[in-house]
């Protein structure tokens, strides 16, 4: 057979490409000038894959293909500050996890690619990553399509993972939907550059309506977009199996990677009462060049060197344990309990004196995985607790400062048993939901008690103060009980909330770019979405936003929307009753239930992204989680004593025109999370006299300082003397307490 090749461009016919990109259908000129006059200049260097054969059989071999460029730089940019015992510290990480380390099911990662033997293929077939249009690196104007149903269902949309809008005709449909349905169509990626091509995964359509999916296809590339070669099997077109419903993930490896810009799939059958629909990923490798402007200026590079890769639940334990014996002196590894098929929720303390509460130290927590499947959050905390042991020991200030003044907590996965699955599939193809759920099918973030209606219809009903208060409103006895429908995680957690003092806490998901804070359930009944504040609603939206700001994408006002909501108008904040109501939130429970605020942070679009995406995600997200745990030190602070100087647990913080209170911990210290301003504060417990003052709460960094000194009522010292000698007060009437007086009166006269 002869020799099939794809043949690069002229000189003049990259000029007249140029020209062309006005056709609206392939993105404008303005916005690729850059890169096409880049190509121009740097023609020599794609030139040297000119005789690389890119059909099925080639009859020659490709070079060995350059492992992919490594994101992580040793050391730190600042190398004067970095200690060789940190040096050896940070490789003992990696040394340490390498003896956990076993091969993944279903992980893209496979080496080699074409064999020696000319015309033959290799047994062991090349796996390169996901190109990016899950995770947005790859943007709509890289996107095409022969036809389209309407704007709502363009090749825009055709990102795998992307979800649907509720309603049909949406403008925010879930996958590319061609005009007509016949084997014309096709679905068009240009990678901007050289690139070695080596699978396809693809989904059906995301809808509540509809049923439609592809279920063969064939892919064919191109140098040109103009002249396009066909994948063979010999002399045959090679036909790739599709999907067989519309939301499992179908991958399918080419036999050998194949060089090229352009790919395209090109449907051949489509399920019988459906349309054309896809959702696609890309599997490929840019090929290096050092030259091209376009991808150099997008580029995001970590120096941080750290274990950048997915951890299992083996692999996970023994990261913690290898950080613990880096830094015994700031860590402590303890559980809190077990999930649904025995696995222990592992968490770590980072704190100067770990396993202490200090009186006047804040507590934090960052919590991650209770959807197993949204496995970010998970790695993102292993990063974190690496990271700041690290940079600990390197003298870093501002994380010696936050080791030395906060008590913080780790939990890097509440849902173990929902990671194990979704893991073990691999990270392009466990889908939207595989391993969202705890092993007996719970939500564990929405499995919390619905105290929100019980404070409601409290304030209907005005019981508040004098039948209830505003805060730490009980848990209803039917939650409490063994039949309830309550996940053994969901137990362990909330035991984990009312032991420990908290502050300030962040639960991190996936599968969107937002940070939501309470309350999360619509006030009004049958109401799907509405704002519904909390009276703390002002520090909240602070909170919120002091992630959202740090963040490298939430607040981008040209940013992409991960699906269907455009969160960055709101400066990638949003209350969580405003997006979809969710009654029994972890949120909602924190609030109405403990001390500590809790906001929700939802940190990409891909819920599970392929490992080689971890260093960039880490540089979205590093800024933004130290700041948000700097936040517990914001507003006031202090404890509440007697006179005799001993410090009172359970007394009550009250800010005037706030109606949320808080309580003091065991030794009568607190913290009130408040905005900058002026607030007239009380301090009461039972049995003790009011007392109010004035703290003011600055700008800079740094809680005020806001102590209370309270002495007894007179009727409980009263009871107190009467107590301590064993009698009980004498209530005697008082018609007869007169008669009594007037009779002693009498006498005394006579």
């Amino acid at each position: 057979m002869a020799r099939q090749r794809i043949t690069l461009l002229t000189p003049l016919a990259l000029l007249g490409l140029l020209a062309g990109l006005v056709d609206l259908s392939h993105g404008s000129a303005r916005e690729d000038e850059d890169y096409y006059m880049q190509e121009l200049l740097t023609r020599e260097h794609i030139n040297q894959f000119q005789e690389k054969p890119v059909a099925s059989i080639p009859d020659r071999h490709e070079p060995p293909s350059p492992k992919p460029a490594k994101k992580v730089a040793k050391g730190k940019a600042d190398s004067s500050r970095q200690t060789d015992k940190t040096t050896a510290n940070s490789k003992a990480v990696k040394t340490a996890n390498k003896k956990a380390e076993k091969t993944k099911k279903g992980a893209l990662r496979t080496p080699n690619s074409i064999s020696e033997g000319e015309g033959q293929y290799n047994s062991i077939k090349e796996e390169c990553p996901p190109m990016g249009l899950e995770t947005l690196k790859i943007d709509d104007f890289q996107l095409h399509a022969s036809t389209t149903k309407r704007y709502g269902l363009g090749a825009h949309r055709g990102r795998l993972n992307i979800q649907a809008g509720i309603y049909e005709d949406d403008l925010y449909d879930g996958a590319w939907c061609a005009g007509r349905d016949d084997p014309l169509q096709w679905f068009e990626v240009d990678a901007r550059r050289l690139t070695k091509f080596t699978g396809v995964i693809t989904q059906g359509r995301s809808s509540l309506w509809s049923s439609d999916w592809v279920t063969s296809y064939k892919v064919m590339v191109s140098n040109d977009s103009h002249t396009w070669i066909t994948l063979k099997n010999g002399s045959e077109d090679m036909i790739f199996t599709g999907n067989r419903e519309k939301e499992i993930p179908v991958r399918n490896i080419f036999p050998a990677p194949v060089l090229a810009r352009y790919i395209r799939v090109n449907p051949r059958s489509w399920f019988r009462n459906g349309n054309i629909c896809m959702r696609v990923e890309i599997l490929g490798c840019p090929m290096p060049d050092p030259n091209n402007y376009y991808h150099r200026r997008n580029e995001v590079i970590t120096t941080d060197d750290l274990d950048f890769r997915h951890h299992s639940y083996k692999e996970m334990r023994q990261l913690m344990k290898v950080v613990n014996e880096m830094c015994p002196n700031i860590t402590r590894i303890y559980n809190i309990g077990k999930s649904h098929s025995g696995l222990k929720l592992y968490a770590i303390e980072i704190s100067d004196n770990p396993g202490e509460h200090e009186v006047g130290e804040p507590e934090f927590r960052y919590t991650a995985g209770s959807h197993g499947n949204e496995v970010l959050g998970r790695e993102l905390l292993l990063l974190l607790m690496q990271f700041m042991c690290l940079e600990y020991l390197s003298g870093n200030q501002r994380i010696r400062h936050l080791v030395e003044e906060t008590r913080i907590h780790l939990l890097p996965s509440v849902n173990p048993d929902g990671y194990e699955k979704a893991f073990e599939v691999g990270s392009e193809l466990s889908g939207w939901s595989l391993g969202r759920w705890s092993s007996d099918g719970i939500d564990i973030h929405h499995n919390f008690p619905d105290l929100n209606s019980i404070l409601w219809e409290a304030e209907v009903k005005k019981w508040i103060p004098r039948k209830m208060f505003n805060h730490h409103v009980p848990i209803p006895e039917w939650y409490l009980s063994k039949n309830a429908s309550v996940a053994v995680e969901t137990r362990a957690l909330i035991a984990w909330m009312e032991k420990l003092p908290f502050v300030l806490g962040g639960n991190i998901q996936g599968g969107e770019l937002v940070v939501t804070f309470p309350y999360d359930k619509t006030r009004s009944l049958g109401v799907g979405r509405e704002q519904t504040p909390t009276p703390d609603d002002h520090s909240f939206r602070w909170l919120a936003f002091s992630y959202a700001s740090t963040h490298r994408l939430m607040t981008v006002a040209n940013q992409r929307v991960c699906h269907t909501e455009d969160f960055a108008k709101e400066d990638g904040t949003i209350n969580g009753a405003l997006w979809h109501t969710a009654a029994g939130s972890m949120n909602d429970f924190s609030y109405l239930h403990t001390n500590c605020f809790e906001l929700s942070m939802y940190v990409g679009c891909d819920k599970f992204p392929h490992e080689s995406e971890l260093p960039e995600e880490w540089e979205n997200n590093r800024e933004s989680l130290l700041v948000f745990m700097e936040q517990a030190h914001r507003g006031i602070k202090g404890v509440v004593r007697d006179l005799q100087g001993r410090g009172i647990a359970n007394a009550t913080i009250s800010v005037e025109g706030i109606s949320h209170d808080i309580r003091t911990a065991s030794d009568g210290d607190y913290w009130r999370l408040l905005n900058p301003g002026e607030y007239r504060v009380s301090a009461r417990a039972e049995g003790y006299s009011l007392t109010s003052k004035k703290c003011e709460v600055g700008y800079e960094m740094g809680a005020t300082t806001c102590n209370f000194f309270i002495g007894r009522t007179n009727l409980s010292r009263i009871k107190e003397i009467m107590e301590r000698f064993n009698k009980q007060p004498i209530r005697v009437p008082v018609r007869q307490l007169q008669t009594r007086r007037s009779r002693e009166s009498r006498m005394e006269t006579q």
